[in-house]
């Protein structure tokens, strides 16, 4: 399965047409992370496999939104904490249970402590316990919690908003927010945004964007 995740993931990073990706799940789980049986064998391999997918979420040019209506541990959390964004249904629960098991979920770990708080994360890992979906927001995991029955419309209004604003901002705005988190201080972070913006005002789009406004007041 990761395979083929990885290979829809790279053929829709080529596809300018492609505005927003919503990554969904049917039945009672979300995700539940890997298989307990083939996490003993090729070992290696499966981590580093699933470590280059939720990287390559990250470096996707569209942005990517989790649509959980079920259950997430482990990897399953892993895969919410590396999308860009996420709605959950109310009845959603997340986790990374591994410690329960003897395993401590250290590649979870590190999308899990890139979206919520140092302490939230350790407790979540050390003690594998569930969270709701209503904590999961308070931690800063997920964007917003809806009715299961809304889940669906509650995340095409999202993914349509964005799908409505420049293809250009968005992708160079996902690029530059992520970029510049990585960047060694405040002032290479602040130097690199100055660049991107500046770029960003060279563009058609933003460039019309302006005149439009200005035409308006």
């Amino acid at each position: 399965m990761l395979d083929a995740l990885q290979n829809q993931l790279s053929t829709i990073a080529e596809q300018e047409s492609v505005r927003v990706l919503i990554i969904g799940a049917s039945g009672k789980a979300y995700s539940s992370g890997h298989d307990l049986v083939e996490v003993q064998t090729n070992t290696h391999e499966l981590f580093e496999k699933c470590s280059q997918v939720m990287m390559s979420l990250n470096t996707l040019p569209q942005p990517v939104i989790a649509m959980v209506q079920g259950i997430a541990t482990a990897a399953g959390c892993q895969l919410v904490a590396s999308c860009d964004l996420a709605v959950a249904s109310d009845k959603a629960k997340f986790g990374v249970s591994g410690i329960n098991l003897g395993l401590f979920c250290s590649t979870p770990a590190v999308a899990l402590s890139r979206n919520v708080g140092p302490k939230q994360a350790m407790q979540m890992l050390l003690t594998g316990d569930l969270i709701s979906a209503h904590e999961a927001l308070s931690y800063g995991l997920i964007n917003k919690v809806v009715p299961q029955r809304d889940l669906h419309s509650e995340t095409i209004k999202l993914a349509t908003s964005i799908s409505s604003k420049s293809s250009f901002a968005v992708r160079l705005g996902k690029k530059m927010f992520y970029k510049q988190l990585q960047c060694n201080n405040l002032k290479d972070a602040y130097s690199f945004a100055t660049e991107q913006i500046v770029n960003n005002l060279q563009h058609h789009d933003t460039r019309r964007g302006i005149q439009e406004f200005l035409s308006r007041v």
